[in-house]
């Protein structure tokens, strides 16, 4: 199971394995506060894709295609990762504001539709899953 969860709200027992998926430290975060188990810094958006979307919802179908082009052309990360969902429970970290157009959102997409998840046959953003209730 996937979950998705900002780096600020309070970890909970229920999170599984706690994974940040930001290129970028969250500000005002402190490691103790956070409470990761792991920081994948190279399955986020790239740099380039970051600030060309700019969290501008107008862009999130084309930055979720690139988004998950880049994850196709990164399998080492995206393996790592699936191994760790393939053992239990994981919650992705984000730090943006928006809950409905982040990267973290667009990776548990990506890994659904590849393992057949509740997203498997949807094109990107076209349907939204659950973010942080239970599923």
């Amino acid at each position: 199971m996937i979950r998705i969860k900002r780096t600020y709200e309070e970890p909970s027992r229920g999170d599984g394995l706690r994974i940040l998926v930001e290129r970028l430290w969250p500000r005002g975060l402190t490691k103790a506060r956070a409470a990761l188990d792991l920081w994948l810094k190279d399955i986020a958006p790239s740099p380039e894709l970051r600030r060309w979307f700019s969290h501008d919802p107008a862009k999130w179908e084309e930055f979720e295609r690139r988004y998950w082009k880049e994850l196709r052309d990164n399998p080492g990360a995206v393996g790592l990762l699936r191994r760790h969902v393939r053992k239990g429970r994981v919650t992705l970290l984000y730090s943006a504001r928006d809950e409905e157009h982040n990267g973290a959102l667009a990776l548990k997409r990506f890994l659904e539709r590849r393992t057949g998840g509740p997203g498997k046959r949807a094109s990107p953003a076209r349907s939204r899953p659950v973010l942080d209730g239970a599923q």
